[in-house]
Parts: C-alpha cells; sequence; structure tokens
C-alpha cells in the first residue's frame, strides 16, 4: 500500500497547484459560478487518481470502493458514488495536465533518449467489435506484433525523469514527434534512439536546434565513425525500455477496459504523474573523467 508521509506530501502538492490554478482561470470562466459547493473538490480527485497508480491495485473500481471508501474515510470524508467519481475524473483533465507538464517534468542533463511504446485499447482479435474507440484509434505495428490503439512517445535524461511526452496514433512513425519543435523544446545535447528513428533530413533538422541525434546502424549499413562514450551510452539505451515498461507494469497506462475516450487519456496522465513521485527511477550511473597524460603509440 502507499506510504501515508507520501499521501499527504502528494495531496499538498496537487492542493496549492489546484488552488492557484482556479485563481489563474476564474476570470475567464463563461457564466456564473455554481452556488452549490462541490462534494469533492479538485485536488482530492486528482489525488485518488494518483493514488490509485501508486497502490499496487489492478482495478480502480475495487480501488476506490474497498479501499478509498472503506480505509482512507478520515482522509477523504465526502467520496462520491463510483459512477459520479468517474465523471469528476474526467472534468478535471485539463488542471491535471498543466500539473504534469508543469510541476512533473524533468530537466535536461545533455543526455537524452527518446523512444515509443505501443498502448493497445484491446485485443486484436475485437478490433472490429471495437466502438468506444472507433474513428480515433488505429492499426500500427512495432517490433514486436501488429496492434490497435496509440503510441506514447516519450524523452527522458539520464536520471529516468520524463522530459516531455506525446500520444500520437498507431500509425504514426516514429519519427514524426520528433519534428515538432514543442516535443523537444527542452532538450539539447545528445539524444540516443534507435534504428526506428534513422534518418538524415531528421538530423539536419535537429542539428539547427543544437541537438546531435545519436542512433545505432542496422546490418545492411556502411559503419560509421563514433566516439567510444556514444557507443556507451547506445548500449545503456535499454534505460528508456525500462520506463516504458515500469508505466505499463506499475502505472497500469495500458489496459482494455476503458469506456470513453476521455478515461482514456487521463488514465495516461494520471500515470505519468504517478511516475514522477517514484522515489527510485532507473537511471545511467556513470563519471567522466580526465586526464592529462600525453600517450605515445
Amino acid at each position: 500500500m502507499i506510504d501515508y508521509a507520501k499521501i499527504s506530501d502528494i495531496f499538498c502538492l496537487v492542493d496549492e497547484f489546484c488552488k492557484d490554478f482556479d485563481q489563474t482561470t476564474s476570470p475567464f470562466l463563461l457564466g456564473k459560478p455554481s452556488k452549490r459547493p462541490a462534494t469533492m473538490s479538485k485536488s482530492e480527485v486528482i489525488s485518488i487518481c494518483l493514488f490509485f497508480h501508486l497502490s499496487g491495485f489492478r482495478f480502480f473500481k475495487h480501488f476506490y470502493l474497498f479501499y478509498i471508501q472503506k480505509h482512507m474515510q478520515s482522509e477523504f470524508p465526502n467520496t462520491v458514488s463510483y459512477n459520479r467519481f468517474i465523471e469528476l475524473s474526467q472534468s478535471v483533465l485539463m488542471p491535471m495536465t498543466i500539473f504534469l507538464k508543469t510541476c512533473c517534468l524533468g530537466r535536461c542533463t545533455g543526455i537524452s533518449f527518446v523512444d515509443s511504446t505501443p498502448i493497445r485499447v484491446c485485443n486484436n482479435k475485437r478490433i472490429k467489435r471495437n466502438k468506444v474507440f472507433k474513428g480515433i484509434a488505429e492499426v500500427g505495428k512495432s517490433t514486436m506484433d501488429w496492434f490497435y490503439g496509440f503510441k506514447l512517445h516519450i524523452v527522458i535524461n539520464d536520471r529516468g525523469e520524463i522530459l516531455n511526452f506525446a500520444i500520437t496514433q498507431a500509425n504514426v512513425e516514429d519519427r514524426e514527434p520528433l519534428k515538432n519543435e514543442r516535443f523537444l523544446k527542452a532538450v539539447f545535447g545528445k539524444l540516443f534512439a534507435d534504428k526506428g528513428y534513422i534518418s538524415e533530413q531528421l538530423v539536419k533538422i535537429l542539428f539547427v536546434s543544437d541537438i546531435h541525434l545519436v542512433n545505432s546502424i542496422r546490418n545492411n549499413m556502411k559503419n560509421s565513425l563514433m566516439t567510444m562514450s556514444d557507443k556507451i551510452m547506445l548500449r545503456k539505451r535499454s534505460v528508456i525500455e525500462t520506463v516504458n515498461d515500469e508505466l505499463k507494469n506499475i502505472c497500469q497506462i495500458e489496459h482494455s477496459r476503458h469506456r470513453s475516450f476521455a478515461n482514456f487519456i487521463s488514465n495516461i496522465i494520471a500515470g505519468l504523474i504517478a511516475y514522477s513521485f517514484f522515489p527510485k527511477k532507473p537511471a545511467i550511473n556513470y563519471q567522466t573523467k580526465k586526464s592529462s597524460q600525453i600517450f605515445a603509440f
């Protein structure tokens, strides 16, 4: 279960953000504010969504009915019904996304890794019967197999912190988000990627933005000169695959029980926020040593 000290810290951080968010957005809201006070505040709804991804539960309904409403009544005394809470979780999608963008992303250290992972929304046998994502999700191909759904593109630093993310349809190629300046706005230095990002044109585009794209070469390509440090970092590129694995198996950003597209997005956003609160993230421990020795050959 979750550490109660961590619950208090996360709730206080979310509550302070929600107060600033309401104060900033209230002058721009259309219509008159409701006179009836809300049963649950934005900070409570967002916090419960985050606690689910940190709790180890596999089903949110079971977590909400049998853990939040039974064992956390002192922390959340005014809980609503499960169906009403699902509606509230959709209404806090915007503040939750802004909270992720402003408070939970890491800082670039000059060494970054980029990769994409498939987000399946149903089994391949049920693609034609799927109605929730009809006209939204697409069929794409990963390194493992064909799938129906979306792709999550993430950029991380050497400490395992997420620098930015993008959600695209499954048929969008991996190199497409890198062409967007906003996706790599906070990235500089060297960006390590797999063979799927090989593109001479993309290297030139990123070079203008002070980003050096480093790829591993295919078997049918000519060998290229590369420093030993770049070769070592390419071998360490599996760290981003470990991050994707934790996002799926611990934060549970991928499952096939969605009943609306808004719930799908809010589940991914909450999972990414929950990952930022992990006390220990996959990281690369390396040290550079400068030497003034002169070697004779």
